[in-house]
């Protein structure tokens, strides 16, 4: 690069990390209480240093677990040992100062203050008046960086758009290119979790429970009520990645999301909620009975409380999540225009609980494999499972009891010529119950328990038997 001594000036969001650490302090600070949202548009109209200050002084960072850019942090331990690097962030001195003493490389630190938001212009004027022009590199990954290429000697592009990369080129003296974050469709499909709209598939229930698959407006109705409740999911899973970036980077597996893991970006993601949310709510509107909407609307409600609130909370979060999955149920009915069945409500109130129990058993006892004494945002230790284990084997074997009770009554009678048959589901719905609980305990289940049953081979056979049984007491 010619004169090794010209200081060596790093942006920290974007570049130094795949994230922005603006955005992910907001987002703690809204996890605190969401009502912080209304003191942040008032800091705003102070200026974006003070909305930064502020933030900043409410909420701790923690660096160490922060998505660095791996082959741009190998770089500069080099050129560490050769001149001067600078840490020239927008973000508040405090996180700054929190990054750089993670990092371990930086002989001085240059950020927003409270008063001075530093970026674009500001930064790159700044950077003259202390180094001169062009007598310093700098790193950067954004489109206002360009700003400050234009001053620099060397323009460290870390990122992988081409139209970029072109401009800082004609910009500075010399570019260096790092890759920048990858955001792929396979990516994003991960973050809506596509896979889990398998749960969604309750929806459906009601239409077999209720011998309609013949009817087109039933189906049709079923059909969207999925589709809604889909994409409804996929934004909350959206928020709950968001909100629990922290949480997730401390966990052996959730580490791996994409926003935990820096691979797409914040802001996309907070756009992403709305668009969902909104397509959920006019496919609802639209097509199904007004009820639904209403179901559906509740279903948002909750999920986002749970997201912010009772996730945290304990024992109540195991009876949301139960009750979450039976709204698919009750939004199924409502959307085929069919009555609730009692029998039907309760067996899946015991039934997603046992699940729901199942879950957290799971991760606790992850957690207690793993030496852990506390999980970060669960209100449980490892050594709760001696109580949670047997509440949630109980609660499938009322499922089944239940099953046997609607068996027996004449509400049985009216929807099936030989209810004999059915008596035979208990014994496979007993089976399946029990050897989840063994699976789990052993360690050995690693998905969500809904997602286990549709992969496993031998819930599959399960199912296949109990819908032969079913099928032959019509």
């Amino acid at each position: 690069m010619g004169n090794t001594m010209r200081p060596l000036c790093v942006d920290l969001d974007g570049t130094l990390i795949y994230s922005d650490l603006l955005i992910e302090s907001a987002l703690l600070l809204l996890k605190k209480n969401p009502f912080f949202i209304f003191a942040m548009l008032f800091w705003l109209t102070k200026g974006r240093a003070n909305l930064k200050r502020q933030i900043a002084v409410r909420v701790t960072l923690n660096a160490t677990l922060l998505p660095y850019n791996l082959e741009l942090l190998a770089w500069l331990k080099t050129e560490a040992c050769l001149r001067p690097l600078v840490l020239v962030t927008a973000s508040d001195i405090l996180f700054a100062n929190a990054v750089a003493g993670e990092v371990g490389l930086f002989g001085d630190i240059i950020a927003s203050d409270g008063e001075t938001n530093l970026s674009g212009t500001k930064k790159a004027r700044l950077l003259c008046d202390l180094y001169g022009d062009r007598q310093f590199d700098y790193a950067g990954n954004e489109h206002i960086d360009l700003k400050v290429w234009a001053h620099s000697h060397t323009a460290i592009v870390a990122s992988d758009r081409s139209t970029l990369r072109q401009r800082a080129s004609m910009l500075a003296d010399e570019t260096v290119f790092f890759a920048g974050r990858k955001q792929s469709t396979h990516q994003w499909i991960r973050a809506l979790r596509l896979h889990q709209w398998i749960k969604n598939l309750l929806v459906f229930i009601p239409l077999l429970a209720a011998h309609r698959v013949f009817e087109s407006a039933a189906i049709q109705g079923a059909v969207v009520a999925f589709i809604s409740f889909g994409l409804c999911a996929s934004g909350v899973y959206l928020l709950n990645d968001l909100l629990d970036l922290t949480a997730d980077r401390a966990h052996h597996t959730k580490r791996n999301r994409p926003f935990a893991a820096g691979r797409l970006d914040l802001k996309t993601g907070i756009l992403a909620i709305p668009v969902l949310t909104a397509s959920s709510i006019a496919l609802a509107a639209i097509f199904l009975p007004s009820r639904f909407l209403w179901v559906l609307l509740i279903y948002l409600l909750t999920t986002i409380t749970y997201s912010f609130k009772l996730k945290r909370v304990q024992l109540l979060d195991v009876v949301t999540l139960a009750g979450l999955y039976t709204i698919r149920i009750i939004a199924g009915t409502v959307a085929i225009v069919s009555l609730l069945s009692f029998w039907l409500l309760a067996f899946s109130v015991f039934i997603f609980l046992s699940l729901a129990v199942l879950k957290r058993c799971i991760e606790l006892d992850a957690a207690r494999e793993r030496g852990l004494i506390d999980i970060p945002g669960r209100a449980y230790r490892p050594d709760d499972l001696s109580v949670l284990q047997p509440m949630g084997v109980a609660s499938g074997y009322l499922s089944v009891l239940v099953l046997a009770l609607y068996i027996n009554s004449s509400a049985s009678e009216t929807l099936y010529h030989h209810p004999q048959f059915l008596w035979l589901v208990c014994p496979c719905l007993l089976y399946w119950v029990s050897r989840a609980w063994f699976v789990a305990h052993r360690g050995k289940m690693v998905d969500d328990p809904i997602v286990f049953a549709v992969r496993d081979r031998t819930s599959q056979i399960t199912l296949a038997i109990a819908g032969i049984l079913i099928f032959l007491s019509l």
